[in-house]
Order: structure tokens, then C-alpha cells, then sequence
């Protein structure tokens, strides 16, 4: 069974550490954070070990869970183990989360030519209903099994060329921030017509999870999924009349492109 080494255990770290876990065990995870407590809390919860960044270095699949802005200093921290690895003949491979930064960058960092693994996970990874985009370096048949047989627990695992993955997590990776908006605005308008809260984010967030899943299994485009809902002179037609009166569709476009740029300006 391969092992696995997380690099940083914060809120994407942790949510694909605990993925992971339940497809190898937490036995074959070893943990690592600056904060020594934060990685022993998820680590008790799993049964995995807990170490530092070199002992996260030496297991089969090195998890890169930092910040990019961390990530060089990282990469200096541990580049002497996996050296010293790639020298003895060992087997390994890197697998980042950082936004923005090239999997042919992680390789230069790491003084090797090891495999890399780039992904893009989001937040709904934390309870199966995630997705991860990814993409691979000189990564062998029998890595990629063991990454994707590991990986399978936290969602959908769609390959994306990497030249398109940041594109992909401007939807994917940031996606959910703007559906917790719509969420919220939705309930906040239930609330403004007097439904208790509660009852209006539960309302709110249904709609959304059933709207998405009609999305996907029905094969029909959004456009007339919405049609079908707008009867003439109806309810619903008035409400799109005065979403679409404050720029609606055109500010979705908007926040997307913004999180890509922003993306792009991290290399």
C-alpha cells in the first residue's frame, strides 16, 4: 500500500487528508503543519502519524498543501531529502495544490525529476463531493492507480491539461465562495418575506443542490432549464427580470475572470 505525506493540514489539506484516508487508512498517512498541533487533532481523528516536513518527504506521494507564497521555503526545507531519495534509486512522487505555480516549477524547486502530480481540489472535497482537476509529469501506470484509488473518496477526479487547469479552478476551486453568496442572498430574501432563517437557508440551499443535479443528469442546457421554470407572465420570470436587470449573469462572468487573473498574476 503507497504512503502518503501531507505537507500542510489546514482547511484543503486536511479535507484531502481525511479523503485519502479512507481509501489507504490512516495508517498510511503521516501529517505535517507548522502548527504540530493542528496536524495532531486531524491525526488522532485519523490514526495517522504525525511528523515533520523531511519525514513527509520520505513517503510515496509528497501531498504539497502550503500556500504558493510558502511554497519556495518549503521546497528549500525539504529538497535535500528528496535529493538524497532520487540519488539512493527511490520511488516518489509530488503532488501540488499551490494556484498558480507549474508542475515543471515544483520539479525545479525540488532539485529532481521526479513525478508531479498537479491538482486542483475545492472545499466539497470534505464531504465526497468535491472536485479535483489534475494533470501528471513522467507519472507511471502504477502511480497513477494508486493516486487515483486514493484520491476517489473526495469526488469527482476530472484530467484537465495543466494549461487549462487554472481556468478550471476559477470555476471549480472558486466556484463555491459564489454559490455560498447566492445561498446567503437567497435566504436573506426568504428572511425580507418572513421566513425564519433557518427555514430559508435549508430552502435555499436544496434548491441549489437539486437545480445542479437536474443540470447533470437531464443533458438539457441551463438556458432552457430555466425556460421550462418561466411561465409566461409568471412568478419566476419577474424575478429573472430583475436579476438580469442588475448585470446578474454578466457579474458570474465577472467574478470568474477576476479569480483567474489573480491566478495568473501568482507566477
Amino acid at each position: 500500500m503507497a504512503t502518503f505525506g501531507f505537507i500542510g493540514t489546514g482547511n484543503m489539506g486536511g479535507a484531502l487528508a481525511m479523503a485519502v484516508a479512507k481509501a489507504v487508512g490512516g495508517g498510511n498517512l503521516l501529517l505535517a503543519d507548522h502548527s504540530r498541533e493542528k496536524a495532531e487533532t486531524l491525526a488522532d481523528r485519523l490514526g495517522a502519524k504525525v511528523g515533520t516536513n523531511a519525514d513527509a518527504a520520505a513517503q510515496d506521494f509528497v501531498v504539497l498543501g502550503v500556500k504558493p507564497q510558502m511554497l519556495v521555503g518549503m521546497m528549500a526545507e525539504i529538497a535535500p531529502v528528496l535529493q538524497a531519495r532520487t540519488a539512493k534509486g527511490e520511488s516518489f512522487v509530488l503532488v501540488t495544490m499551490a494556484a498558480g505555480q507549474s508542475m515543471e516549477k515544483i520539479r525545479s524547486l525540488s532539485g529532481t525529476a521526479a513525478p508531479v502530480i498537479r491538482i486542483m481540489p475545492n472545499t466539497p472535497v470534505s464531504i465526497g463531493k468535491g472536485v479535483i482537476l489534475y494533470d501528471g509529469m513522467d507519472v507511471k501506470e502504477g502511480q497513477w492507480k494508486d493516486f487515483l484509488a486514493a484520491f476517489q473518496p473526495a469526488g469527482l477526479l476530472e484530467p484537465l491539461p495543466e494549461s487549462l487547469i487554472d481556468a478550471g479552478s476559477a470555476i471549480s476551486g472558486c466556484g463555491p465562495a459564489f454559490v455560498y453568496l447566492f445561498i446567503e442572498a437567497l435566504a436573506d430574501g426568504g428572511v425580507e418575506c418572513g421566513l425564519p432563517r433557518a427555514k430559508a437557508l435549508q430552502l435555499a440551499a436544496k434548491t441549489l443542490s437539486g437545480a445542479a443535479e437536474l443540470v447533470l443528469t437531464s443533458g438539457k442546457h441551463p438556458g432552457q432549464l430555466k425556460d421550462d421554470v418561466c411561465s409566461p407572465g409568471g412568478t419566476t420570470i419577474a424575478g429573472v427580470h430583475a436579476l438580469e436587470k442588475g448585470g446578474f449573469r454578466a457579474l458570474g462572468m465577472d467574478a470568474v475572470k477576476a479569480a483567474y487573473d489573480k491566478t495568473m498574476a501568482l507566477k
